[in-house]
């Protein structure tokens, strides 16, 4: 079973232009989370794929590996089908290019999920982690997830999910990571099928998978993601370093 790494990196961000190229302990974000993501050696490759020459220039000039989209892309699975169309591969697993500290461990646990599906029923697989803080639950920016008895996504969203109409009754609330892996035809089916009304009004690119019937397969995890979404998760990064 081959599998490769792509790191989806656009230069231009809402919230925090150029984020990915900032100083991070005197090298950029971007080439901290490739230079990250090779030394776990999951991977028979990795790649950073982009929109920017500034982002792959820096890649390359650092002895990596770096392909430049062709079109305008909507999300980071379409851009990441793009590139990989070609290339010969069995499982592609997306690193955010904003995670400078990505670990091994929940990398590890997405791969296990196409390690143990031999019937190959399973489309994708991915992370969440329990969470119990009201703020967290009810902020609009951290994505839930809801589960089926074998850990299979019902459905995601920016809402609370389940609402709490009965209180008491053990219900558990998950946070979705964004760390995907993807057996390479359900990501070509995602780039070739039309964005639909849920995953339009929820902004959550998850949800056309789940609207064309792929199986997403959650993960429970501790892990606590370090990603660097505005200039303060910069400083705090810079501390860490």
């Amino acid at each position: 079973m081959k599998i490769i790494a792509v790191i989806p990196a656009r230069y231009a961000s809402t919230r925090f232009p150029a984020k990915l190229m900032q100083d991070l302990g005197g090298i950029s974000v971007i080439l901290r989370t490739y230079q990250a993501t090779i030394n776990t050696n999951l991977f028979d490759d990795v790649f950073v794929v982009t929109d920017s020459e500034i982002i792959f220039n820096e890649i390359i000039s650092n002895g990596g590996k770096a392909i430049m989209s062709i079109k305008e892309h909507e999300s980071g699975s379409d851009r990441i089908a793009e590139a990989i169309a070609n290339i010969d591969v069995d499982i592609i697993v997306n690193v955010q290019g904003d995670e400078p500290f990505t670990q091994k461990e929940p990398l590890e646990q997405v791969l296990s999920v196409f390690k143990n599906d031999d019937s190959k029923q399973i489309d994708l697989a991915s992370l969440m982690r329990e969470i119990s803080d009201e703020t967290e639950i009810n902020n609009p920016n951290v994505v839930k997830v809801v589960v089926d008895q074998n850990q299979m996504a019902l459905y995601f969203s920016r809402s609370v999910i389940p609402y709490p109409r009965e209180a008491n009754v053990g219900v558990r609330y998950f946070q979705h990571i964004g760390i995907y892996a993807f057996r390479k035809q359900a990501l070509l089916d995602f780039y070739n099928l039309p964005m639909k009304s849920l995953e339009a009004s929820e902004k959550l690119e998850q949800l056309r998978y789940l609207e064309f019937g792929k199986r997403i397969k959650m993960v429970e995890t501790n892990l606590v993601s370090v990603g660097i979404d505005t200039p303060a998760d910069l400083e705090k990064a810079r501390k860490m370093i």
